[in-house]
């Protein structure tokens, strides 16, 4: 690259690492923040799906460019603590109304059945129900819908599209649950 320029062979070696270690961090810089990064899942409030313990790939740049969707798994910082990330399931967009009757959410007044968890819910929120979502947020739950503080509380309320950090695309710890949540 810089035969012609610089006669110093020591030099031009030394200037070729520079340029090397530059760009791989330019390409880690670029992937980190714009296309993928890592999280770690903490607690219990996503089981079956995501367990304590597991590590996953939040893609980035397709949640840029698809926003959010019903069912995604998806991270933000945790309203109380944002140096704490949450990973949560979305189950309503802006525009949509949930509701609670009986033990059971009910989303723009269809029953949500999710094939992951068949108990009612109990009886403790501090958000009064029905909820239409406001433009630019969505609402969120955990999995383990007991055992979850979510969208149900006003610590952690409607999740603002803005601040979502990425979608769960794949676990990659344990190594034997690798492979899309």
């Amino acid at each position: 690259m810089f035969k012609n320029q610089i006669a110093n062979p020591f030099v031009r070696n030394l200037l070729e690492w520079f340029v090397a270690i530059g760009l791989a961090v330019l390409f880690i810089f670029v992937t980190r923040n714009f296309l993928f990064r890592m999280a770690h899942v903490d607690g219990n409030s996503m089981e079956p799906t995501l367990s304590n313990g597991n590590i996953v790939v939040l893609n980035r740049l397709g949640w840029l460019v698809s926003g959010p969707r019903v069912n995604d798994i998806v991270a933000f910082p945790y309203r109380m603590d944002p140096s704490e990330n949450f990973i949560k399931r979305v189950i309503g967009l802006p525009g949509d109304t949930v509701d609670i009757v009986d033990g059971a959410f009910y989303v723009n007044g269809v029953l949500l059945e999710d094939a992951f968890t068949h108990e009612r819910i109990a009886d403790r929120w501090d958000t009064n129900f029905p909820v239409t979502i406001p433009e630019g947020t969505v609402f969120v739950l955990g999995d383990n819908r007991n055992g979850s503080k979510d969208s149900r509380f006003s610590s952690v309320g409607n999740v603002p599209i803005s601040e979502i950090v990425g979608r769960v695309s794949v676990r990659v710890w344990p190594i034997g649950g690798l492979g899309r949540p």
